[in-house]
């Protein structure tokens, strides 16, 4: 269901990778690690992401460019835009409080942490005693743990299914399990692109994490290029390839880091139709490079925009862990989108509470930030 309405900081990053915007508004709590490759944590979930994602994707070592200076009029704009999911596939949100949230993946039911959830639980103490999997250890988004199986114990992965996509589920050390399923409405709207256009979509999946979504696009029918700097992640996304016999769908998966790709990508002249960006909070690079989501956020989507093709479809960020307000990356995405028409639409993603049966709409959880551009 879709619905119209909506770390810590890191030191300046080396190398001048562009402007600076300075922004920090209050606003949600940590959700997302820092995986420049797509570890992401949130309160979402992309914490995990495996912060080595974060780490590692995240530093950009890329040569200095500076911001191009936009004319023409702004997009127009919708906001304040909530998308907001009540489950898909396999997974649903059963209940959330007291800084918790009871999730179901598949056969298990899984309770994580979860800051937003200020509200006491709706449910009796016994279904939540009742949980297969619970994270335990640091409730900071980027902090480490380690899950307890009160009934019995559970092997690292098992099999999960959204948007008709086969992946692995699996127990991460930073409290993820490898998929952040408020994403699913970003992905719903990307298949729909793919399966209604007319000709064929090349589709960039920045910091892609353990690649459903790169495996979403490709199975509607597009070219996908997947990036992500954490080599783990990357294995991961592979497994889930094979997992679902979709090893001859037309996906490159490039282990590097996402400013130094999409740079050459520039330089190259290389256009797609439809980015998506997850980018981490804070990271630092195998070399010592730092990425700042406030340093280096407006040159990523600047460059990002230079290799939107001529009939681009869609740019979508997505924001985890930020102080900040929705109209931050909101204001920025018009300005790096200006005369190029279309429209702004940015605010939340949520995820609904779905009670036990999956089919119970009750509260709904904010996860995440989001902006997307599209061209009308």
């Amino acid at each position: 269901m879709v619905k119209h309405r909506e770390s810590r900081p890191g030191q300046k990053a080396a190398g001048g990778l562009g402007a600076k915007p300075r922004r920090d508004m209050p606003g949600k709590p940590p959700a997302k690690p820092a995986h420049a490759s797509r570890l992401a944590k949130p309160s979402r979930d992309h914490g995990e992401r495996v912060n080595e994602q974060r780490d590692a994707a995240t530093a950009s070592a890329a040569p200095e460019r500076p911001l191009i200076v936009r004319c023409g009029e702004r997009p127009t704009e919708r906001v304040p835009v909530i998308l907001e999911s009540l489950g898909a596939g396999d997974f649903h949100l059963i209940d959330s409080g007291n800084g918790l949230k009871l999730e179901q993946y598949g056969p298990y039911r899984i309770v994580r942490p979860e800051a937003q959830a200020l509200w006491p639980p709706s449910l009796a103490s016994h279904v939540w005693d009742n949980a297969d999997a619970i994270f335990t250890g640091d409730t900071d988004e980027d902090g480490m743990g380690r899950w307890r199986f009160p009934r019995e114990a559970l092997g690292e992965t098992w099999p999960l299914q959204l948007l008709g996509v086969d992946f692995l589920g699996r127990f991460t050390a930073f409290r993820h399990v490898g998929v952040f399923p408020e994403q699913i409405v970003h992905w719903a709207w990307m298949k729909e692109q793919v399966e209604a256009a007319k000709r064929p979509l090349k589709v960039l999946n920045l910091f892609g994490y353990t690649g459903v979504a790169s495996l979403v696009a490709a199975a509607a029918g597009a070219e996908v290029t997947h990036v992500d700097a954490s080599k783990k992640a990357i294995g991961w996304a592979r497994e889930n390839q094979a997992l679902g016999r979709m090893e001859k769908l037309p996906i490159r998966w490039i282990c590097e880091d996402a400013m130094k790709f999409i740079l050459r990508e520039e330089r190259r002249g290389n256009k797609y139709d439809i980015i998506l960006t997850d980018p981490p909070k804070f990271g630092r690079g195998p070399n010592g490079e730092v990425w700042h989501l406030f340093e280096h956020l407006p040159l990523m989507l600047d460059i990002c925009r230079e290799i939107l093709s001529p009939k681009a479809l869609g740019l979508v960020l997505t924001a985890y862990s930020i102080r900040a307000s929705f109209y931050s990356i909101h204001e920025l995405m018009r300005e790096t989108m200006r005369g190029a028409g279309g429209v702004v639409e940015s605010g939340e993603l949520v995820i609904r509470e779905a009670g036990l049966d999956g089919r119970t709409p009750s509260r709904a959880l904010s996860t995440s930030l989001f902006s997307r551009w599209v061209p009308k």
